[in-house]
């Protein structure tokens, strides 16, 4: 799996480091802080098209305490190429603190757990209302293949 380049902020304490990782093929890349460090992901970590946002304020409307739900997006098993997309809305109690949450504009929020985000990273979410092919669509730049209706996708 090819991943793309992206720099993290390493805070341990009052020291900062900022860490830019080159694209390498890897299953995994771990950046770990020194004791009692935080590891903090930039916000653009998925971005969002303007169509997508104001597609899931809609959504988010119709539920109750619209205010206070996040989005989680996150990959599972299965689907034609291997992996598929997850999202649904959730409230704040059932974000663990492993979870990485981007803030977007007027608040919206969006969280994904560590695993799916190495899957995830780069990604851009945008939404088409045509009657033909609409929907979200996932632009994952990690997918190496993807099935005809781009809900799933192969690394």
């Amino acid at each position: 799996m090819l991943l793309q380049a992206h720099t993290v902020r390493v805070s341990a304490g009052p020291k900062q480091l900022r860490l830019t990782i080159p694209a390498v093929r890897a299953r995994v890349i771990r950046v770990e802080a020194a004791a009692g460090g935080t590891v903090t992901t930039p916000a653009s970590a998925i971005t969002l098209t303007a169509e997508a946002l104001e597609q899931l304020r809609k959504l988010r409307a119709e539920h109750k305490n619209q205010e206070s739900l996040l989005l989680r997006v996150g990959v599972k098993q299965g689907g034609c190429s291997g992996l598929s997309y997850h999202m649904d809305f959730e409230t704040q109690d059932k974000v663990s603190e492993d979870d990485h949450v981007m803030s977007y504009d007027d608040g919206f929020r969006l969280v994904v757990d560590p695993k799916s985000l190495l899957y995830l990273f780069g990604m851009r979410l945008g939404y088409s209302s045509a009657l033909i092919g609409g929907g979200f669509q996932f632009h994952n730049p990690n997918a190496t293949d993807s099935c005809g209706c781009g809900k799933s996708f192969g690394v």
